[in-house]
C-alpha cells in the first residue's frame, strides 16, 4: 500500500505542480489570456481527457473485470454510471462559474465571481486526480508492470500539460479583476491542490476495497467525461480543433509510451 501511495503522489504531485507553474505566468504576463486562447486551451483539456478516459480508464477496467470474471462491460458501465451521478450531484450542489460563459451554476451563494472561478476550475480536478493516482495504484498493483506504469507515467503527463494553461486560466483572470499578483498565484495554484488529495484517497479506498479497482478505474472515467461534455467544451471551432489535438497528443503519449 506504502509504494501505492508513493507512485499516485509523485503523479499527482507532478500535475499539481503544472498547474502552480501555469498560475506563475501572472507574474510574466499583464493581461488575461484572450479568449480565443483560452476556449483553444479548453478544448485541448477536453480532448486530453477524453482520450485519458478511454485508454487509461475504461480499456483497463474492462480487461481487469474480465479477470476476475466478470463481464467486462459491468464493472465499466456501471463505474462510469456512478462517476456522472457523482460529478453531476457536485455540479448541482457547489457554487461555481462557467469559465467561457460567465454563467453561474451550482446552490444559490454570494460568493464573490473570482471564487467562483477557482470553485469551478476545482470541481473538473477531481476527477483528474482520481484518474492519475488509480493509474499509478494499479501499476503498483501489478508489481511495477511496465506497460501499466508507462501507461500512469503517459496519464500524468497529459493531465499535466493542460494543467498548465488551466493554471493560468485561474490566476490571470483574477488579478485583471484587482486581485494582487501575489493572491491570484497562489488561488490558481490551489485549484489544482484537489488532484493528490482526491487521488490519494481513490488510492486508499482500491486498497481497502481490492477487487473494486476495475469499478473505481471507470467512476473516474465517468467523472472526467462529464466534466467534458458540461464544462470544458464551449460552442466554438477553435475549441472544437483543440479538442481534437488534445486527444491526439493524449493518445500518441498512451500509445508510444504504454
Amino acid at each position: 500500500m506504502l509504494q501505492h501511495l508513493l507512485w499516485a503522489g509523485a503523479g499527482t504531485g507532478f500535475t499539481f505542480f503544472m498547474t502552480t507553474l501555469g498560475a506563475a505566468m501572472v507574474f510574466l504576463v499583464r493581461n488575461t489570456m484572450a479568449d480565443r486562447l483560452q476556449r483553444c486551451f479548453l478544448g485541448f483539456a477536453a480532448g486530453v481527457m477524453i482520450a485519458a478516459s478511454v485508454w487509461s480508464l475504461l480499456i483497463p477496467a474492462i480487461e481487469l473485470g474480465e479477470s476476475q470474471g466478470l463481464p467486462g462491460w459491468l464493472p465499466a458501465a456501471a463505474g462510469f454510471a456512478l462517476g456522472v451521478c457523482f460529478l453531476l450531484g457536485l455540479d448541482h450542489l457547489l457554487p461555481h462559474l462557467h469559465t467561457i460563459l460567465g454563467v453561474q451554476e451550482g446552490l444559490p451563494s454570494h460568493l464573490h465571481r473570482t471564487t467562483l472561478l477557482v470553485l469551478a476550475v476545482t470541481l473538473h480536478n477531481i476527477p483528474e486526480g482520481m484518474a492519475v493516482g488509480l493509474s499509478f495504484a494499479l501499476a503498483a498493483q501489478q508489481d511495477g508492470n511496465a506497460a501499466a506504469l508507462a501507461g500512469a507515467m503517459a496519464l500524468a503527463l497529459g493531465i499535466g500539460i493542460q494543467n498548465f494553461p488551466e493554471g493560468a486560466a485561474v490566476s490571470l483572470p483574477l488579478c485583471s479583476e484587482g486581485m494582487s499578483r501575489g493572491r491570484a498565484f497562489v488561488a490558481g495554484s490551489l485549484s489544482g491542490i484537489v488532484e493528490p488529495l482526491f487521488g490519494l484517497v481513490a488510492v486508499l479506498v482500491a486498497g481497502a476495497l481490492g477487487p473494486a479497482m476495475p469499478w473505481l478505474l471507470s467512476f473516474a472515467a465517468g467523472a472526467m467525461l462529464y466534466v467534458v461534455v458540461e464544462e470544458l467544451i464551449p460552442e466554438a471551432n477553435i475549441a472544437t480543433l483543440g479538442a481534437m489535438v488534445g486527444f491526439l497528443v493524449m493518445m500518441v503519449l498512451d500509445v508510444m509510451l504504454g
